[in-house]
């Protein structure tokens, strides 16, 4: 057997230009947060970008614009769709394809926290989680489905958490909706094999975002006490991630849920 029958070369070969050039990539809750810094290294690595976002307007067309005019090949467009909306998810789809055409790769980021005691949570916070990172997650992924399948290495990203594993006080609608995503990734995983597309899921541990910020400085701290490499996340560690999973080298990973906590579930 020959070095390049085994399917590797004795020579690298330099890529020729960026790994996602001439990929169109949408963003779901792109405008701020995790779903901000994985559009933007989408777009830093060559691909066209959907910045998704619901009501923060300025602050999407601020990622977009950053993409357009960094120096790399990327470019980036901002569109508006509730994702909890199908019609609008349906006129996000059609919006793109009329600007672009079809999409390979869509990542599934948009979620809300609704954070309430069990014996105290309404229908409301219950339903408003499920429907923004499960039934969104649904929206968006039926509309794009034709894209991703048909494509050329076609990938389907959902961003989860660590409590969809885990659980937590005050976020058993939260962990339902996330933990929801586990399933549908690896049935999709399934589902999309025989055409060389795939699906993998991500589950951050606590990340520096403003969620983050917002507890208290004695808790905040408790819990970076409990991982093991002392620190809380950055977006950046799972915007890169992101990032390998939507190339072509990614193509032999699919169904997985990938933990990025620190070791938090060592």
């Amino acid at each position: 057997m020959t070095a390049e029958s085994a399917g590797y070369a004795d020579e690298l070969e330099l890529p020729s230009r960026q790994p996602l050039a001439d990929r169109t990539c949408v963003v779901t809750g792109a405008s701020r947060g995790i779903g901000r810094s994985i559009a933007r290294e989408l777009g830093r690595y060559g691909a066209t970008v959907i910045v998704n976002y619901r009501s923060s307007e300025a602050a999407a067309h601020e990622v977009a614009e950053s993409i357009t005019e960094a120096d790399g090949e990327g470019m980036g467009y901002p569109i508006r769709a509730d994702v909890t909306d199908r019609e609008a998810v349906a006129e996000m789809r059609d919006a793109v394809h009329d600007a672009l055409g079809p999409i390979d790769v869509l990542v599934n980021n948009a979620g809300i926290t609704q954070d309430r005691l069990f014996a105290e949570m309404t229908a409301e916070d219950w339903h408003r989680a499920i429907d923004v990172s499960l039934n969104g997650t649904f929206n968006c992924t039926r509309a794009f489905y034709d894209d991703i399948e048909r494509a050329d290495h076609g990938r389907l990203i959902a961003i989860s958490s660590i409590i969809g594993k885990q659980g937590n006080v005050g976020q058993a609608n939260y962990a339902a909706a996330k933990s929801g995503l586990f399933g549908f990734t690896r049935s999709l995983a399934l589902e999309l094999a025989s055409s060389g597309s795939t699906a993998n899921c991500i589950a951050p541990g606590f990340t520096r975002t403003e969620m983050v910020e917002t507890i208290p400085d004695d808790v905040r701290e408790d819990l970076r006490d409990d991982i093991p490499l002392d620190r809380f996340a950055s977006v950046t560690d799972i915007a890169g991630l992101v990032r390998y999973l939507a190339t072509e080298e990614a193509g032999y990973i699919t169904g997985e849920v990938i933990d990025v906590n620190g070791g938090l579930d060592l």
